[in-house]
């Protein structure tokens, strides 16, 4: 009898066993798609993982993922910024929406809203607590107005008979947007140098024709009426850079150059620095590789040069980062490209992504040091990235020579949606080049132009003999970049105020003056693009000429982009947008959101909203 229940229970055992054994067997290809709660837009670079398993993977910039679960498993959905959640398995399809973490009451709230903006620089003891700090009163607060732009004389007509050449470097870099958007957020109208109006134009991504064949660039160009005054013509001039699968990028040696001085103490600085580049990591594959490099008082390499599927050990390096002491940028940056060049890969991506708020005050300093700095480092075929951070003290005007120079880019980010946005959405954009010193120059036709003026890049004019010479640095379009500039043009015949006159000239005759012949072309105007490959020293040229049809149908990129070109105007007060208000910026993006899938376009239209209410205070 004994032996009978000893055998029994051996059986159900077994059996047991055997059910587990299939239960764990029947694995399950799980797919979904992970979301923002509040809108519903797609999250890249969250980290799916199997609770008590190592097996993980990452969701693509559309928010998608791919992972072998069992049914008895659970899946962990976990991203910087929102709260972490864990669902069981329970079929092939689970579809994930993640809530923003809410800030905590308390402290920390206070600590960042005193007094107005935040916290822009303290004294205290590294390691000590923020509840202790407010306790003991050891905060130093600066006062907020120690934020510098460089100053931006408006674009203004020209006459097309006297000065038909137009010539100007691209801008890709998108910081002024950002930038504005965090005063906007904080109750407050930006200062008018911190408006880069080609920047917040160039925010949004355009549905333009992509480049064929070897040529890594496109121009396409678009006219219609100018929203702002009806007698004038706006004519959007288009460039598209080719795209590359994430799959098919070449691989990175990054260094990670991470300012960790005092100034960048707080949750919106060093906080987000780290929480920004930990998304970043989880797109790196193991061809990639990264070195981190930090300075305050001194420069000091805290990681070598590692794995890019060694993840973990990255977040580790980035986690012990902590802030104090003064600023040698300088020294950092140095030691960057020493170490950038210690670890370069022939030709494959080479690349410093520096994070900071700007603020050098030990060894090179001043603008004229650093750019020649960057520029003789930029030889080395190392690109730079720049990436800004904080409130207060920002030094705008410092991060933009640092990204003009290094050949490089430029963006602010003033949340972790907006690194979401850097560093995932535009993973290929922000650190792939495929041409270097991108320069414009555009003919302008004088029998159908009497004047124009160019929208924005006032910090990017060229002179026009600097288009056909390759000594001349110019901007740098990475893939997938679509970079937009506008034009507007008074039509030959039209008369406006914008136009001065001069008086007669006493010592040359009329017939003098007048010999000069035109063509009866009916182009309006030639673009000219001049760009290198991103090894190369000798540029190539491409044409495109532009017949104005007078057509009244635009799409709906012209109309978007052309009243994001309005509010930049109206923030900085232009006079060449006489009568003109926010309301009509509503009207015109409210028409033409056209595909969006990430909310951006939804989020401009809220903060238009948001700047009239101001205005109307």
């Amino acid at each position: 009898m004994k032996t009978k229940q000893i055998f029994t229970r051996l059986s159900l055992f077994v059996v047991g066993c055997l059910a587990i054994f299939t239960l764990h067997a029947q694995t399950l290809t799980v797919t979904g798609q992970v979301t923002d709660a509040e809108k519903n837009s797609p999250l890249g670079g969250v980290e799916v993982t199997i609770r008590n398993s190592s097996k993980k993977t990452v969701t693509d910039k559309q928010g998608h993922y791919s992972i072998e679960a069992a049914p008895t498993d659970r899946l962990t959905f976990s991203y910087p910024g929102y709260k972490k959640k864990e669902i069981q398995v329970t079929g092939n399809i689970l579809n994930v929406s993640l809530s923003p973490e809410k800030e905590q009451k308390g402290d920390m709230v206070e600590l960042k809203y005193i007094p107005v903006q935040e916290v822009a620089d303290m004294t205290y003891t590294e390691n000590i607590s923020v509840s202790s700090m407010l306790a003991t009163r050891s905060i130093r607060l600066q006062t907020p107005q120690t934020e510098s732009y460089s100053p931006i004389v408006e674009n203004e007509f020209l006459k097309a008979l006297h000065e038909p050449l137009s010539t100007f470097s691209i801008d890709v870099d998108a910081a002024s947007y950002s930038n504005m958007r965090r005063f906007v957020n904080n109750g407050s109208l930006p200062p008018a140098d911190a408006i880069r109006t080609e920047e917040l134009v160039n925010y949004f991504s355009y549905n333009y024709p992509a480049p064929t064949g070897n040529v890594p660039v496109r121009i396409s160009a678009e006219t219609g009426a100018c929203p702002w005054n009806k007698d004038h013509r706006l004519v959007k001039i288009d460039l598209k850079a080719k795209e590359i699968a994430d799959e098919n990028l070449p691989a990175s040696n990054l260094v990670f150059l991470i300012d960790v001085s005092g100034s960048m103490w707080g949750p919106t600085r060093l906080d987000l620095v780290k929480s920004s580049l930990k998304l970043l990591v989880n797109n790196l594959r193991e061809k990639d590789q990264v070195a981190i490099v930090v300075y305050a008082g001194s420069a000091g390499e805290v990681l070598p040069s590692t794995s890019g599927s060694d993840k973990q050990k990255i977040r580790e390096a980035l986690d012990q980062l902590t802030a104090g002491g003064s600023t040698a940028g300088g020294a950092g940056i140095q030691l960057a490209y020493k170490i950038a060049e210690k670890n370069f890969i022939k030709g494959e991506n080479n690349r410093i992504i520096l994070c900071t708020d700007g603020d050098f005050n030990v060894g090179v300093s001043s603008k004229e040091e650093l750019e020649k700095l960057i520029e003789q480092k930029r030889r080395t075929g190392i690109f730079l990235t720049v990436l800004g951070y904080g409130m207060g003290n920002y030094k705008d005007d410092r991060m933009q020579i640092l990204a003009e120079k290094g050949n490089g880019n430029y963006a602010y980010i003033d949340n972790l949606q907006e690194a979401n946005k850097v560093l995932v959405n535009e993973f290929g954009g922000t650190l792939f080049t495929v041409a270097k010193d991108v320069k414009l120059q555009i003919e302008f036709n004088p029998t159908k132009v009497e004047a124009y003026r160019l929208i924005g890049y006032e910090s990017r004019l060229l002179n026009n003999e600097d288009f056909n010479n390759d000594a001349k640095d110019a901007g740098e379009m990475d893939a997938g970049h679509t970079v937009t500039a506008f034009y507007e043009i008074i039509p030959a015949g039209v008369k406006s105020s914008f136009t001065a006159t001069i008086d007669p000239l006493k010592y040359q005759q009329p017939a003098q003056q007048e010999q000069i012949r035109l063509t009866d072309s009916p182009e309006l105007m030639t673009i000219k693009l001049r760009y290198k490959d991103p090894d190369g020293e000798v540029s190539r040229k491409i044409e495109l000429p532009v017949i104005d049809n007078k057509s009244t149908s635009v799409s709906s990129d012209f109309r978007f982009a052309a009243a994001v070109a309005l509010y930049g105007q109206l923030l900085r007060n232009s006079e060449f947008t006489r009568g003109s208000n926010y309301d009509e910026v509503l009207e015109l993006t409210r028409k033409s959101t056209g595909k969006d899938p990430y909310g951006y376009r939804r989020e401009f239209i809220r903060m238009v909203e948001a700047v009239n209410n101001l205005t109307l205070n």
